[in-house]
C-alpha cells in the first residue's frame, strides 16, 4: 500500500501574519481533508502522515482532531517548544493520544542555524525517546552540521530529514548539502524523506500526468534535474531509511500531486531499485519509523441491484 509520510493540512483563519503569502496565491487557501482524499484516490494512497505547519500547540490538537475524524491519516508528526521548562510534561500529554507519532521544531526559521545542538533540549529529547516519538528534521543545507552532532548525541531518537534538506536544485548546486548528509546518513537512526524537491527545483517544476505504470519505461526529460539528488539520497541512506511523500498543497507552486508520485516512481526505477524497495520507499519505510497502523481498506462497492 502506498502511504504518503509528508502532507499538511491548514486553515488560513489561524495563520494570520503567517506564511503562506496571499502572492502564493495557489496555497493561499484552506487545505483541509475533503481537498486531499479525491487526489488519494486517483492515486492509490492508502494512507498520510500529517505534518505540523505552524509552531503552536492548537495547530498540533487541530491536526490531532482531524487525524481522529479521517482515517486516512494515519499519524501526527506535531509541535512542542522543546526549550520549554515544561516541554517533558506537554510531550508526556500528548504522546497519551495514540494518533501523535512525532514531532517538529520548525528549525529553518529559527535564527540560530545551530539552535537543535543545545544540550539544554536534552529533557525535551529524553521524553520524546521515552514515549516512542520521532523527530522530523525541517533543515536547510546549512543547519545539517548542528543537525549531526545533536543526532549523535542522541542515538535512540529516530530522525527524519525532511524534504532531504532542501538542496539547492534551481541553481545545480549539489555542494556541501553531499557532504553534510553523507555525514548524517552514517548514524543508522537517521531517515531521508524523498518530498519537497519539486518546489527546490522552481515553480512548475513538474511534467504533468499521473503515476507511472508497473514496468514504465519512459524518461520525462525533467526527471533530469531531480536524477543526482535522488540517486543521493538513495545511495547514502539505502532504500530502507527513505520515505516518500507529498508536501502536499506547498507541492501546489510546483506541480500536481500525480505528476510528483509519477516522477519519484520513474526516477526509483530509473535508479534500478527492485520491487521490495520501491515498496519500502513508497510505504513500508513510514509504516516502521512511525510505527503506524495499516490503512483500513475501503470496502467493496455494492453490488448493483437485481433487475
Amino acid at each position: 500500500m502506498l502511504i504518503d509520510a509528508h502532507q499538511h493540512f491548514w486553515r488560513l483563519a489561524d495563520r494570520a501574519g503567517q506564511w503562506p503569502p496571499p502572492s502564493l496565491a495557489e496555497i493561499h487557501r484552506d487545505f483541509l481533508p475533503e481537498d486531499l482524499a479525491p487526489l488519494l484516490a486517483s492515486s492509490a494512497v492508502a494512507g498520510t502522515v500529517l505534518v505540523q505547519s505552524l509552531p503552536t500547540r492548537a495547530d498540533t490538537d487541530f491536526l490531532l482532531a482531524l487525524a481522529e475524524r479521517h482515517p486516512f491519516v494515519l499519524g501526527v508528526v506535531g509541535w512542542v517548544d522543546l526549550a520549554a521548562d515544561d516541554a517533558p510534561a506537554q510531550i508526556a500529554e500528548l504522546a497519551r493520544n495514540p494518533r501523535l507519532k512525532g514531532l517538529r521544531p520548525m528549525l529553518q526559521d529559527l535564527p540560530d542555524d545551530a539552535w537543535i545542538d543545545d544540550p539544554a533540549l536534552d529533557p525535551a529529547i529524553e521524553a520524546m525517546v521515552e514515549h516512542g516519538l520521532t523527530f522530523d528534521a525541517l533543515v536547510m543545507p546549512r543547519h545539517l552540521p548542528a543537525l549531526g552532532r545533536f543526532a549523535a548525541r542522541h542515538p535512540r531518537l529516530p530522525v527524519v530529514i525532511d524534504h532531504a534538506a532542501k538542496p539547492l536544485i534551481a541553481r545545480g548546486l549539489i555542494e556541501p548539502w553531499l557532504s553534510h548528509l553523507n555525514a548524517l546518513a552514517g548514524l543508522r537512526h537517521v531517515h531521508c524523506k524523498l518530498s519537497g524537491l519539486p518546489t527546490e527545483a522552481g515553480p512548475r517544476a513538474l511534467v504533468e500526468g499521473g503515476p507511472a505504470a508497473e514496468g514504465e519505461v519512459t524518461e520525462v526529460p525533467s526527471d533530469d534535474r531531480y536524477v543526482p539528488y535522488v540517486d543521493a539520497v538513495l545511495t547514502l541512506f539505502g532504500p530502507r531509511r527513505v520515505l516518500w511523500g507529498s508536501d502536499w498543497p506547498v507541492l501546489n507552486l510546483a506541480g500536481s500531486y500525480g505528476a510528483w508520485l509519477g516522477t519519484c516512481q520513474r526516477l526509483c526505477r530509473r535508479l534500478s531499485l527492485g520491487p521490495d524497495a520501491i515498496r519500502g520507499v513508497f510505504g513500508e519505510n513510514a509504516r516502521a519509523f512511525y510505527r503506524l497502523s495499516a490503512p483500513h481498506p475501503l470496502p467493496p462497492p455494492d453490488p448493483p441491484p437485481e433487475r
